[in-house]
């Protein structure tokens, strides 16, 4: 779906280049109606387009908003590329990411209607708001790891923070490396902790869920992808563990 909707973008992109720089074709107008009704079809595509292609149902009405933004075309260009790269960055960030929907497969197996929001809210930002991506990061795994306590009747404060409530499950789940003899175990499930401790870590330093003083940094879209895609892979495989524990 996002390879559909990049081809459309870019498409429509390009009808506006070529109006901007005086290369537009007779049936460039026709072409642009039909590409804006279809984007603006899309909810998620039409909150991030350029507000322009929004009040702009022709190209002739896009001539008098261009025109007005530079009066060469390499100013035109540049114009059109900021506004079109955060939503292109967005959607091209999603479709590299292959584990995407399967966590999304899982995720939503959770009853709670909040989790699944919280991922959804994660692959959205990551490329357009990477400190929200961050916090709905950590927030999915602090979700993940409540379901699966309350699924086992334990008992913890509702207050607690990522790594407490991580080594919470993971002895419900006997994934805690203390709980394992052999060195490879041990190792692997280490390393899986340090995942999620590295992710609160990041949270709080880089996240929009605390203030940030005159030195304090910003995230870039990588950090934000990496963030979420980590997360998802450990509420996937702390929620694939608890299924399979249930069946047995």
């Amino acid at each position: 779906m996002n390879e559909e909707q990049l081809i459309k973008i870019e498409s429509l992109k390009s009808l506006l280049v070529a109006r901007a720089t005086g290369g537009s074709n007779i049936g460039d107008e026709a072409e642009y109606k039909v590409l804006r009704r279809e984007l603006l079809e899309n909810q998620r595509i039409a909150e991030k387009l350029p507000r322009f292609v929004m009040t702009c149902r022709s190209l002739a009405e896009f001539w008098g908003v261009i025109k007005m933004k530079s009066p060469n075309y390499a100013g035109r260009r540049e114009f059109l590329r900021q506004e079109f790269d955060p939503l292109l960055t967005m959607l091209e960030s999603e479709s590299r990411t292959p584990s995407d929907a399967s966590v999304s497969a899982t995720v939503v197996r959770i009853s709670s209607g909040y989790a699944q929001e919280t991922w959804q809210k994660a692959l959205e930002r990551r490329a357009s708001d990477p400190e929200g991506a961050i916090t709905a990061a950590r927030t999915l795994l602090e979700s993940v790891c409540k379901h699966i306590l309350d699924g086992a009747g334990a008992t913890y404060d509702d207050s607690a923070d990522l790594p407490k409530l991580y080594g919470l499950t993971s002895r419900q789940l006997n994934l805690s490396p203390s709980q394992h003899t052999e060195q490879l175990f041990k190792q692997i499930l280490g390393g899986c902790q340090t995942v999620v401790e590295g992710l609160g870590a990041l949270r709080n330093r880089l996240s929009d869920a605390h203030g940030k003083g005159a030195a304090g940094g910003r995230p870039a879209s990588r950090h934000a992808e990496l963030a979420v895609n980590l997360a998802g892979t450990m509420a996937t495989f702390l929620l694939q563990t608890w299924e399979a524990r249930k069946v047995s």
